[in-house]
């Protein structure tokens, strides 16, 4: 049984090593291909890209967190009436500052305007 097994391990071990050669060959032939697809990428455009996504990823993140926030102060019983009266007051005091007199109005309505040719063009 042993001479048995013996010959089977060295029938084997060509096959072996001709598949662990053909793997390394196979191996280094997937490696210089991607590195030459990489060599052809624009590294600054995928930055751009990257930082790009970056930014989606972090205002989703930011937006399911203040969704999470609002919602368990909406849980709370008086806050959400008190929070609804503090924007009143906080429009009411913008208000009174910003529009008494048509000097003040004609104020606002050009800084809105000089804003809107700014961002918009």
């Amino acid at each position: 049984m042993t001479d048995e097994s013996n010959d089977l391990k060295e029938s084997a071990t060509p096959a072996a090593e001709e598949a662990g050669a053909n793997f390394t060959e196979r191996y280094t032939e997937v490696l210089s291909k991607v590195n030459e697809t990489l060599d052809k990428v624009d590294w600054n455009q995928m930055g751009r890209i990257g930082k790009g996504v970056g930014v989606l990823v972090i205002v989703i993140v930011a937006q399911v967190l203040i969704k999470g926030v609002l919602d368990t102060i909406n849980l709370l019983p008086v806050v959400p009436g008190l929070l609804e009266l503090l924007g009143l007051v906080v429009v009411g005091q913008w208000s009174w500052k910003n529009l008494t007199t048509s000097d003040k109005r004609t104020a606002v309505i050009n800084k809105v305007q000089g804003l809107r040719k700014e961002y918009l063009g």
